[in-house]
């Protein structure tokens, strides 16, 4: 299932998520201008065995670093959808602390797996995650307009937020768990940095205490 919007309307300027959005594809175009791109990511992307006290910081540098167009494309679209809802709910600075929290738990979960990989870590998965960890939290009952894809078919439905983000996290879990034996080895999709992302982003908004959008109605009258 792929999100194209929501049923929200905010009704602000999302200004801190449309900064992050800027800042990655910035950084992603630099990239781009790089001739030696294999020595600046490992570098700057988050390695687990060459993790050293003088190298903690590539934890936070990077969650700005992407593997491709196709993948900032992806992280950008989500933090798109979702991003503006919580940034309204929460205000912009607490919105780029969780963005910040949520990518270091995530790579920290990824580290935490696996230790002794080879493979550089990238992409600001694990820090989107965490925004969706908020919204399911946040706005459960929201709607997200989906693209279903069944066999041959397309269609386009609406879920209920907690409905489409839980189906999303338990993906992340059981693909994690199976691609355990292997993730070590080969690159891939950093499906732990996601899990751990996202766990961080409820317990951020658990522990802000903000209240979440109940359901709306109209006593007296039936809902559709």
């Amino acid at each position: 299932m792929f999100p194209l919007s929501d049923s929200e309307k905010s009704g602000k300027i999302p200004f801190a998520t449309l900064l992050l959005i800027g800042i990655n594809c910035v950084v992603f175009f630099y990239q781009m201008t790089i001739v030696d791109l294999l020595s600046f990511i490992h570098q700057f992307a988050l390695t687990p065995s060459l993790i050293e006290s003088t190298t903690l910081f590539t934890f936070i540098i990077s969650l700005f670093l992407h593997g491709g167009f196709l993948h900032l494309a992806l992280n950008m679209w989500f933090l798109f959808v979702f991003g503006d809802n919580v940034e309204a709910k929460l205000g912009k600075v607490k919105f780029l602390l969780l963005y910040l929290l949520a990518g270091v738990a995530g790579n920290i979960l990824q580290y935490a797996i696996h230790p002794s990989s080879n493979i550089p870590i990238l992409g600001a998965s694990g820090a989107v995650s965490g925004i969706l960890g908020a919204y399911m939290i946040l706005l459960p009952f929201a709607k997200i307009k989906t693209i279903l894809l069944l066999l041959f078919s397309i269609s386009i439905i609406q879920v209920p937020a907690f409905i489409y983000l839980l189906y999303w996290f338990f993906l992340q879990l059981f693909s994690g768990i199976l691609s355990f034996p292997f993730s070590f080895q080969s690159g891939g999709v950093a499906f732990w940095a996601h899990i751990g992302g996202f766990m961080a982003g409820v317990w951020y908004v658990r522990r802000l205490g903000v209240k979440k959008n109940k359901q709306d109605f109209i006593e007296g009258e039936l809902v559709e």
